[in-house]
């Protein structure tokens, strides 16, 4: 089972630490400071993470601290837990033991999640990003995160100048720095990459709203030229219905669907913040992707989701957090599953989780054999799809102990929320209104 062993690997080995720190061979080329047989006319050392040079007491390099990673001692460490040996052979016992898939199983599309965490980059999860491999030799990025660049690397180490000369478009749900921040180094490492292949820059194709154009200009006003990368469509442009009145952005959307094969790509607006969009991505083979972006449960992506192959919903926080997660405009674990039933949606992918979760969110009761987790450099086709809920059992055994941790906190605060109930209910009753004077018998009885 090729998912569940990355899901170990990834999981055990503390979610993997950054391929440039363990071997030169680890990391993309570009990226080492010098080829085999440079010479320095001064002693050179490599740089690795969290390496140390003392000045005092003694001059030295300290390298106790670098980080190893043996994917092979945090699987037998993994296997070690309790339970968890178990469920994976259950697993793997239910995976063989299913039905025959009805169809030959397609590489395409592919979807890899770069960051499946929400609001700040951390160790674990990155911020948003999710690449779509449509074929071979075509790609689109659906939000565009800060250390978006730094994952791709991770994920595909000297593969990645080819994927980025596959990259025809970048989709941008909303102007959070979460969502969008990371496209400045896509599109100059892009430059770089297309060079380096042998082909020639052609702008990249960017559906955004019309308010990253003021953004991007100003960097290129003040940092360096960047436009010339660009070619913006605005997201309002792709809803249902709307009127394109530009001949320039009407070639763009005409361009967008013929580079990416596709028969429709449509936004709509989604209740998160001001500008915020949505997405459907309509294949000429039949599939349908759809991308909530950050929102609260919203009937317009449920219309334009009709139906959808795969929904890749955002789910950023737990259940019982539904006040915080209007406060917020997001939406919690059940929220997201009812979304995808509601839309008739064959398979439900949750992402965008707060950091509180970094490691695994907690499980609510609708999760169905239609609902999976995103995990950062996990990679699904369709046709991983009966085998996804399968793995919930060994992640439950994986991380017993934090699942249990997260159970303490929200019984702690379903108390505290439950005592204050209680207290505002007995306090009016204990208080005396202090616009009414006191009555004379009370007066009467502190004269006593």
């Amino acid at each position: 089972m090729r998912t569940v062993h990355q899901f170990t690997t990834s999981a055990a080995a503390r979610f993997r630490h950054s391929l440039t720190s363990s071997t030169p061979t680890s990391s993309p080329h570009w990226l080492t400071s010098a080829g085999e047989g440079a010479t320095f006319r001064v002693p050179a050392v490599r740089a690795e993470c969290l390496l140390k040079y003392q000045l005092r007491p003694r001059r030295e390099w300290q390298r106790d601290a670098i980080l190893t990673c043996n994917p092979d001692e945090f699987i037998a460490e993994a296997l070690e837990l309790p339970d968890f040996q178990e469920s994976i052979q259950e697993s793997r016992k239910s995976v063989q033991d299913g039905p025959a898939p009805a169809e030959k199983r397609s590489q395409y599309p592919e979807i890899v999640f770069l960051g499946t965490g929400s609001a700040i980059p951390m160790k674990i999860r990155n911020v948003s990003s999710t690449l779509v491999n449509i074929s071979s030799d075509r790609s689109l990025l659906l939000d565009c995160g800060e250390g978006t660049l730094g994952q791709l690397c991770r994920h595909y180490g000297d593969e990645v100048d080819r994927v980025l000369g596959t990259l025809a478009a970048v989709f941008v749900s909303h102007l959070h720095a979460d969502h969008h921040t990371g496209l400045l180094n896509i599109l100059l490492q892009r430059e770089r990459a297309l060079a380096s292949l042998g082909k020639p820059l052609h702008p990249l194709l960017v559906v955004a709203p019309t308010q990253l154009r003021a953004w991007l200009q100003q960097y290129h006003d003040q940092c360096q030229e960047i436009l010339h990368h660009v070619n913006l469509i605005p997201a309002k442009c792709l809803q249902k219905r709307a009127e394109v009145s530009s001949p320039i952005v009407e070639k763009l959307i005409s361009s967008l669907l013929e580079m990416c094969d596709l028969e429709k790509f449509q936004t709509c607006l989604v209740r998160h913040c001001r500008h915020a969009f949505g997405c459907a991505l309509v294949h000429a083979s039949g599939w349908k992707v759809v991308y909530s972006g950050d929102t609260m449960p919203c009937d317009a992506l449920v219309q334009m989701g009709k139906d959808a192959t795969l929904l890749i919903h955002e789910a950023t926080l737990e259940d019982g957090l539904e006040e915080e997660a209007v406060e917020k405009t997001h939406s919690t674990t059940s929220q997201a599953i009812t979304v995808g039933m509601q839309m008739n949606a064959k398979f439900i992918m949750l992402n965008h989780f707060s950091q509180r979760y970094a490691k695994i969110p907690l499980f609510s009761p609708d999760f169905n054999d239609r609902v999976g987790i995103a995990f950062d450099h996990m990679k699904v086709c369709f046709g991983d799809f009966p085998t996804v809920p399968k793995l919930i059992p060994p992640l439950k055994a994986l991380f017993a102990g934090d699942l249990e941790e997260m159970e303490e906190r929200r019984e702690k605060r379903e108390l505290r929320l439950l005592r204050a109930a209680l207290l505002s209910r007995e306090s009016p009753q204990k208080r005396v209104p202090r616009d009414e004077p006191p009555s004379p018998q009370s007066k009467k009885a502190r004269a006593q």
